[in-house]
């Protein structure tokens, strides 16, 4: 079971996110946008928080200087980023439209791991993620009426 620990965290990863947009968008009715996106930040930081020190999580933090520090923060910069963008986008259109386009983030990070970390997927991972990139095409196309 621990070698496939990474499929279960994936799958729950996938279902916690579907329902932030699920929420997110119920929740957005008659609240600005950004707002939504700083107060969510303060829930998940203060639970955060919380789990670490529960964890005791805090004595493995790398040090602030650090390389691996670094990249953890422009994460969170980019993460940020990211949930102003979706909770805008979600104020503006249905989850089934802004959803599948949002997961174009997938074939995104494959492109940018081969060409920035020397990641080397195979032929068929990239069908796949051309696969993906039709997908959300088909999910997110709404006929003209």
């Amino acid at each position: 079971m621990n070698e496939q620990r990474w499929l279960v965290y994936a799958l729950l990863s996938a279902a916690c996110a579907a329902l932030v947009g699920i929420f997110g968008r119920v929740g957005l009715k008659g609240v600005e946008p950004n707002l939504a996106t700083g107060v969510r930040g303060i829930v998940m930081a203060v639970l955060l928080v919380g789990f670490l020190t529960v964890t005791r999580g805090w004595a493995k933090l790398p040090p602030l200087a650090s390389r691996p520090s670094l990249m953890i923060l422009l994460s969170a910069a980019a993460g940020a980023a990211s949930w102003l963008f979706y909770f805008n986008a979600l104020r503006l259109a249905d989850v089934s439209h802004v959803a599948p386009i949002d997961k174009l983030s997938t074939p995104i990070a494959v492109i940018l791991a081969a060409l920035l970390l020397g990641e080397r997927p195979s032929l068929l991972n990239w069908v796949g993620v051309a696969v993906m990139v039709g997908g959300a095409y088909l999910v997110a196309h709404r006929p003209a009426a």
